[in-house]
């Protein structure tokens, strides 16, 4: 049998619900009428499963694995080691300067957009999601060592 694309990645999602499965168990379910912090985590992780099944059982259409183009594989690394030093900063610097240096990172350093631009969508769009969730859905954001 050759491995192909659809393998890998169905392979993947596979381990990946399971893992998710495997660290929400100690999440309250609760029930339909009252679901739990457990209910949508336990809910996806399931659905990415399937999903990922689904992908293997019809993987014989896709491409073989052997020739997949790796030429992207710097880009998607330098935005996964972004994601985790997001991740990292996250609550020592609060959700609005995380973000804040996340996007225009992105933008600018990994996508090469021109400054001006990079600059304004990097702060433009965590103070609106901030005024939005903060202010006016009152729900609590991580504040950071500068109290925003």
């Amino acid at each position: 049998m050759n491995l192909r694309r659809d393998h890998a990645a169905g392979g993947a999602f596979i381990v990946a619900g399971a893992f998710v499965l495997a660290v929400s168990g100690d999440l309250p379910f609760g029930t339909l009428a009252s679901p739990g912090a457990g209910m949508l985590p336990r809910l996806l992780a399931t659905l990415m499963m399937v999903f990922g099944l689904a992908l293997v059982l019809r993987a014989g259409t896709s491409p073989p694995l052997a020739e997949l183009n790796w030429s992207d594989l710097p880009h998607a690394v330098r935005v996964g080691v972004l994601a985790v030093a997001a991740v990292v900063a996250f609550e020592p610097l609060g959700f609005a300067v995380t973000t804040a240096l996340l996007l225009f990172v992105l933008i600018f350093w990994v996508e090469r957009s021109p400054l001006l631009p990079a600059l304004g969508f990097s702060i433009a769009a965590p103070l609106v999601v901030y005024v939005l969730f903060s202010v006016l859905l009152r729900t609590p954001l991580p504040r950071g060592l500068l109290g925003f």
